[in-house]
């Protein structure tokens, strides 16, 4: 444009075209071109020569001024195009109404080229922000191709964890295989002892295992990773959602050098191999170049400045609490990693918290912590008798063993009817037990004692045996022909019967003693 205003220049000046010509190097058809045009346009009319934006207005030519060869298959349709686009119609729905209705023989990309010079896209500017020493690191997680995990014995996918410090540029790198909150926290405790201290605050993306809900204003944070921050001292600020380039830092200079430049064109033997190559490389390579945006080199910075100014490590690491919301189940059990822990029954139906640290496990509802349990194994069942509903826990406590003691308590009689009750093996007589000490509660632990005393004589062991010595009152008449058993006085053994070792030689089986006691 500067040099066609030139021509312009010398023509206003009055000079002929074979001088303008050769003082420009150009042919005189060129400058007998612009005569025409100037005459056509009212440019040397006198006056002042146009400003070159003015100049470039008028020299730009029409849509139906342009050669056939760059003419659009749009324009003969601009009308209709305009009209679609004014009413908020997308480029794809234009082009299928411009072939339904007027035959249109363009393609798609004709038309996304028509629109786009009716409103051409303007570039959005954009703000370098820095921070001084100790404020600021940026986190971001990165795809870093397939690595062998010796641990599983198979290759398989990698990511590449980057936390960069935002004053010095210098920067923490390790591979690893997955996302999760576990390793989205031992990621920092790691890069915080790496660095020997911790930034004021960390710029991360909105992933799952440190966001659980992304937003613009409230964005909730994992729990987990809350805990973590408020141990180490950090505050979290995650960025809006969809604008990763708000941490710009550890985007390019980071994921994209580390992959670019540390793992780019390089064969690890598995996982560990690329780990100590990566910290070997943020030492000797990241950090001793001369950063292309600060000019500097980051580990220089980081030493005489930033190191000093990073928060202090606390005295113990922090070690990882895993959250997580479960359901309190009808059987008073909620379950976490395939494990079942028991917490109050009021609580039916309702959402607990689970907090997982170690070996310790704790239920939480609304925020107050209502059970504490030993983790266990998947499958096994962590249960505390009070959590279960009162009507229910008798029938767990009664116990063969609950029964012989309680009997015990009653009675000799009583005891020995117990013994005999649960010793038949062919039936499980548990309940028939229970029934029999329950009649406690109405008659008395005397009418009972005597009542098995009878039975007893007459070789009776059943439950309806006792309940119909009780019911029609012979516990109270003597038994003929034999001696009552006193309910107070011990009952002796036979005296010429055999040890019961020698048709049982297994000593341990209590079902055997009782059985051959009886």
């Amino acid at each position: 444009m500067t040099d066609i205003r030139e021509i312009l220049r010398r023509l206003h000046l009055g000079e002929p075209d074979r001088r303008i010509a050769r003082d420009l190097g150009i042919s005189r058809n060129t400058v007998a071109h612009y005569r025409v045009w100037a005459a056509r346009h009212g440019v040397l009319d006198g006056g002042a020569l146009p400003d070159v934006a003015t100049l470039a207005e008028l020299l730009a030519p029409a849509p139906s001024e342009r050669p056939a060869h760059e003419q659009s298959l749009v324009e003969p349709l601009r009308e209709r195009v305009l009209a679609l686009h004014e009413r908020g119609v997308e480029g794809q729905a234009i082009w299928q109404l411009l072939v339904e209705e007027h035959g249109f023989t363009g393609s798609y990309s004709s038309v996304k080229r028509f629109l786009r010079r009716l409103a051409p896209s303007r570039s959005r500017a954009t703000l370098r922000l820095e921070v001084g020493p100790g404020e600021e690191a940026q986190v971001d997680f990165g795809y870093a191709g397939q690595f062998l995990d010796p641990e599983h014995g198979r290759v398989r996918r990698a990511w590449v964890f980057v936390m960069t410090l935002s004053c010095s540029r210098h920067q923490y790198a390790e591979l690893v295989f997955e996302q999760t909150i576990e390793t989205w926290v031992r990621l920092h405790r790691a890069a915080f002892e790496y660095f020997g201290g911790v930034p004021r605050r960390v710029v991360l993306d909105n992933l799952r295992a440190a966001i659980v809900h992304a937003a613009l204003y409230d964005p909730e944070v994992q729990r987990s990773y809350r805990e973590c921050a408020e141990h180490y001292g950090f505050l979290i600020a995650p960025c809006r959602p969809r604008t990763p380039e708000h941490k710009g830092k550890v985007e390019q200079g980071g994921v994209h050098y580390v992959k670019r430049n540390a793992l780019a064109g390089r064969a690890f033997r598995d996982v560990h191999d690329g780990n100590r190559h990566l910290l070997r490389w943020c030492l000797e390579v990241a950090g001793r170049r001369t950063h292309g945006t600060t000019k500097q080199i980051p580990l220089a910075v980081f030493d005489e400045i930033e190191r000093a100014a990073l928060r202090p490590l606390p005295v113990s690491p922090w070690e990882l609490a895993e959250w997580k919301q479960a359901k309190l189940h009808s059987d008073c059990h909620i379950v976490f990693d395939g494990a079942y822990y028991s917490a109050p029954h009021r609580l039916l139906g309702e959402r607990l918290w689970v907090r997982a640290a170690g070996s310790k496990i704790e239920l939480f509802h609304e925020y107050a912590l209502v059970a504490t349990h030993r983790r266990g194994r998947p499958g096994q069942r962590r249960t505390l008798v009070a959590h279960l509903p009162p009507e229910k826990v008798h029938f767990l406590l009664q116990t063969p063993a609950w029964c012989r003691a309680r009997a015990a308590e009653i009675g000799p009689a009583c005891a020995l009817f117990i013994d005999a009750l649960l010793g038949d093996r062919p039936l499980d007589r548990l309940r028939s037990a229970q029934g029999v000490l329950r009649f406690v509660d109405r008659y008395g632990a005397e009418r009972v004692d005597a009542a098995c005393a009878r039975a007893h004589a007459v070789g009776e062991y059943r439950y309806h045996t006792i309940k119909a010595i009780l019911v029609h009152a012979l516990d109270r008449q003597p038994l003929p022909g034999l001696t009552p058993v006193a309910s107070n006085a011990a009952v002796s053994p036979p005296r010429h019967a055999r040890p019961w070792t020698t048709f049982f030689p297994d000593p341990e089986s209590e079902d055997r003693r009782s059985l051959a006691w009886t």
